[in-house]
């Protein structure tokens, strides 16, 4: 019987990948925030109504997903620069996919590119993508518990959006015991609790993005 010690992570390499990516896209100065949820959350309505409404930024969107390219049909309609990703069944995108990705853009002429991850909240948080950002949906229809089932994609994000709020008389969500769920895995998450079908705390969220964004990914040019 052979006894193997693995002495580094099996994903070093697509650490090693992540790294080089973010450093490419710092030096261009685009953001790149890994979009993350649950399938139906509404992550193509969200970032439809960010690109329309922050109309003097430039944006990239790259959609992975099993089959299919209505989202990035959807997202080029929206303004943006899109191209679609099928992932051959895999639940997730890693660094080399997000790379090969922006590859196909055929530019970098942009502020923000959102990598619209497959819909799960449990393969995406296990891989880092070479994000700056990870930003995370919460629908209100999926239920307040979710920090307590998935605890580790609420502690991998950085911001949390709870979407549909609009939905909230129809639903038992109760958002504050959510958010304290969420905090107490991750003190340090940023929760926006919002509607981008009537635009309800859509301003807070944008402006989060643009601070982000000039703040530490100014273009260097």
């Amino acid at each position: 019987m052979k006894i193997i010690e693995l002495g580094a992570s099996v994903t070093a390499s697509n650490d090693r990948d992540a790294e080089a990516l973010r450093a490419r896209l710092k030096a261009k100065g685009i953001l790149l925030v890994n979009v993350m949820s649950a399938a139906g959350s509404g992550k193509t309505t969200l970032l439809s109504r960010i690109v329309k409404d922050m109309k003097d930024l430039r944006f990239a969107v790259l959609e992975a997903d099993i089959a299919s390219d209505v989202d990035a049909l959807t997202m080029e309609q929206a303004g943006a620069k899109s191209v679609q990703v099928h992932t051959g069944g895999m639940c997730h995108m890693d660094a080399g996919m997000t790379a090969a990705a922006f590859d196909a853009l055929e530019s970098t002429d942009f502020d923000i590119a959102f990598l619209e991850n497959v819909g799960n909240l449990i393969c995406p948080a296990e891989y880092d993508t070479g994000a700056a950002l990870k930003l995370m949906i919460l629908s209100v229809p999926e239920g307040d518990d979710k920090p307590l089932k998935y605890p580790l994609m609420f502690a991998e994000s950085d911001i949390l959006v709870i979407s549909k709020t609009d939905a909230l008389p129809y639903f038992n969500f109760d958002v504050e015991k959510c958010i304290s769920r969420a905090k107490k895995l991750n003190p340090g998450i940023a929760v926006f609790p919002v509607s981008a079908k009537t635009g309800a705390g859509m301003e807070a969220l944008e402006s989060a993005l643009r601070t982000i964004r000039n703040s530490e990914f100014r273009n260097p040019n």
